[in-house]
């Protein structure tokens, strides 16, 4: 597995983020996690999208993992297992993919994408 990552980036500020990010397999076959307007946790198959400017408000880059997300322990390895948390008002929360070496908690958290490692 690989993964590229979208992050916000202003002026001289450090790069908010990820505001996605793309489990791409051996395949190629990209799986997108991200959130939602309605602040739900969205999994799809989509390929990474170019990023972009957004003129005084800066602009958004996307690229492979930098090292600021727990995804880069398990590059290379294989998703074992997923699981998801529901709410039910509101839908999908939280994903939870475990790998051979650990796992990673993928949640939305007032509508921002919070990645969390585990052992």
């Amino acid at each position: 597995m690989n993964v590229v990552a979208s992050w916000h980036v202003y002026g001289t500020d450090d790069p908010v983020g990820p505001l996605d990010v793309w489990l791409i397999d051996e395949g190629d076959r990209a799986i997108h996690i991200t959130t939602g307007s309605d602040w739900c946790l969205v999994v799809e198959t989509s390929e990474p999208y170019a990023g972009y400017d957004m003129g005084d408000s800066g602009h958004i880059t996307v690229g492979a993992l930098d090292g600021t997300t727990p995804f880069e322990r398990h590059i290379g390895e294989s998703v074992l297992a997923a699981r998801e948390d529901l709410e039910p008002q509101t839908g999908r929360v939280a994903l939870e993919l475990s790998f051979p070496s650990g796992r990673v908690r993928c949640e939305s958290r007032a509508g921002d994408l919070r990645l969390t490692g585990r052992s």
